[in-house]
């Protein structure tokens, strides 16, 4: 990247991945940018609530410009985004923003994202930060364990990126189905140097956040892994799929959703 910043001169630096199962060397982006002249930014939409959280590294820590990030997924708020500057890009983002590329504010989510930042200052929010971690690196144990080629060969965040090819010779888009029919749901994702086509990559990508916040654990995880596995070692055998997805029926009943099993149990509650 330094050999191609050098004969190019960027104005930005830009790093952020969707589907980077490892931390950032911010610092070394920074030295880049500041090599050549040009300002440092990170989008951090998959990491954001980690980030938040302290349980991983903060690009404003090293120096960075401009950090963009999602609110509605591991800060687990609505969907949404923000732009993070230092005050003297402010104005310049503020101006472009709007009106020059975004209509009018929706309030309520604007509300939404203020309780899901406030959330995510209190000790709670790091304790599932860390959970999300934790599980994390446990389904991507238990997935090595069993054989499963992974990207990178493990995890440091909350995804882990499985290359489907390799392991079970079916492409992503094929095991994002058989996993949708087991109650499992992944993506189909593209794999450094994909050979395949990014509608029929040879990868999808798993996470723990959903599954952290309905309460599930390391133990849980293994148990996960054993049904992506059992799942696409035979992916046209419909008896075996139709039982596992009973399987998962019959755990995820245990861990119910936030607010929303419960309401759906009691609908005359307020």
């Amino acid at each position: 990247m330094r050999q191609l910043a050098r004969r190019t001169r960027p104005r930005i630096v830009l790093c952020g991945y969707t589907s980077y199962p490892r931390d950032y060397d911010y610092t070394a982006f920074r030295a880049i940018a500041d090599e050549v002249g040009a300002l440092a930014m990170a989008d951090v939409s998959h990491v954001g609530g980690l980030i938040a959280a302290g349980v991983m590294r903060n690009p404003f820590d090293a120096g960075f410009d401009i950090v963009t990030t999602t609110i509605h997924k591991t800060l687990r708020g609505p969907r949404a985004g923000m732009i993070l500057c230092r005050k003297e890009h402010a104005a310049a983002i503020d101006a472009s923003v709007f009106p020059g590329l975004q209509g009018g504010p929706h309030m309520n989510t604007i509300a939404a994202a203020a309780v899901a930042l406030r959330k995510a200052a209190e000790p709670a929010f790091r304790d599932y930060a860390r959970q999300v971690l934790a599980n994390a690196r446990a389904l991507a144990d238990a997935l090595l364990e069993a054989g499963v080629s992974l990207v990178t060969g493990g995890t440091d965040n909350h995804m882990a990126v499985i290359d489907t090819v390799k392991s079970f010779g079916i492409d992503g888009r094929r095991a994002e189905a058989v996993l949708d029919g087991i109650g499992i749901t992944t993506n189909k994702q593209v794999i450094p140097d994909d050979p395949n086509p990014p509608l029929r990559p040879s990868g999808i990508r798993v996470g723990t956040p959903a599954c952290t916040t309905r309460g599930m654990g390391e133990a849980d995880m293994g148990r996960i892994a054993g049904w992506i596995v059992a799942a696409l070692r035979h992916p046209s055998d419909e008896r075996r799929v139709a039982a596992l997805r009973e399987e998962t029926r019959a755990f995820c009943v245990r861990f119910p959703v936030p607010g929303i099993d419960a309401a759906a149990a009691s609908p005359g509650e307020s």
